[in-house]
């Protein structure tokens, strides 16, 4: 899944690979999927892209936002793109495919359920676009110390850790996936409720968001996930699918796996309180 670490190494790889080249065929919704979402018709984007010179890719939280000249293509987290650089590698189903005139392309692909979403600047509403776009991203300096406490309001203190970071929107692109490291360093189970988290707690909480997701971003994502190019990330997650019933590298016991608000998760039962 796209998270913050994986949308800001994915965005540098688009701005290496594809920036400047012109789009000369566009193929949406080739295979279809129950949960694959659109802005329009996909037959559309075709007429809507194709001519058109990409600019910038932009890290936009656990999303991807693409300019195309006057348009935008936003990628949303469940979505997996893959550059190629010969077509005849190209798999043969695909929820999103992009040709370039120099007979490269980029493809997406969804399992679960993603967004892939083609529209002029301006035109889109969604409202996770809109609060992934005007709030600060933990790898910017604006989401700062006193930010992250003014993210602790009324209501909040009866939230799980785990509700409080990933739910809400409340730190866009901060998900199930990241959470789980971040938790860990900082010695909080995922179930523990927030009024139980004192302020010096929640000052190392901070630190721990800050330091760890930066880390994830500059060594090329999470051994979890896959970069442009179908390569794991450079970061060894410390609780994660990978290292589910092994040994904690702090005290040794067995990490445990358990399922909790409709996902996974992972934690240190010595290590984490």
């Amino acid at each position: 899944m796209l998270e913050i670490p994986e949308s800001y190494v994915l965005a540098n790889q688009l701005n290496n690979t594809i920036k400047g080249k012109t789009i000369s065929y566009v193929q949406a919704n080739q295979s279809p999927h129950s949960f694959a979402w659109y802005h329009g018709k996909p037959e559309d984007y075709d007429d809507l892209l194709s001519g058109k010179t990409i600019g910038n890719s932009n890290p936009i939280s656990g999303m991807l936002e693409i300019e195309v000249e006057d348009c935008r293509i936003v990628i949303g987290e469940g979505v997996t793109p893959r550059y190629y650089d010969d077509l005849k590698k190209v798999p043969k189903k695909h929820q999103l495919y992009l040709v370039f005139d120099d007979n490269t392309a980029l493809v997406c692909t969804i399992q679960m359920y993603g967004g892939l979403w083609a529209f002029h600047d301006g035109e889109f509403d969604n409202m996770y676009y809109f609060g992934a776009k005007t709030k600060p991203s933990p790898l910017s300096d604006k989401f700062d110390r006193e930010y992250f406490r003014s993210l602790r309001i009324e209501g909040t203190d009866k939230l799980s850790a785990k509700a409080f970071l990933a739910t809400e929107q409340r730190i866009p692109g901060l998900g199930n996936g990241v959470l789980q490291d971040i938790l860990f360093l900082s010695g909080i189970h995922p179930k523990r409720k927030m009024m139980a988290i004192s302020d010096d707690e929640y000052n190392i909480l901070f630190d721990t968001i800050k330091d760890t997701l930066r880390k994830m971003a500059d060594q090329g994502g999470r051994d979890t996930e896959k970069d442009l190019f179908g390569n794991p990330g450079g970061y060894i997650t410390y609780l994660s699918k990978k290292t589910a019933f092994t040994p904690c590298v702090n005290c040794g016991y067995e990490l445990h796996k358990g399922n909790y608000m409709g996902g996974t998760i992972y934690y240190c039962e010595h290590c984490q309180s």
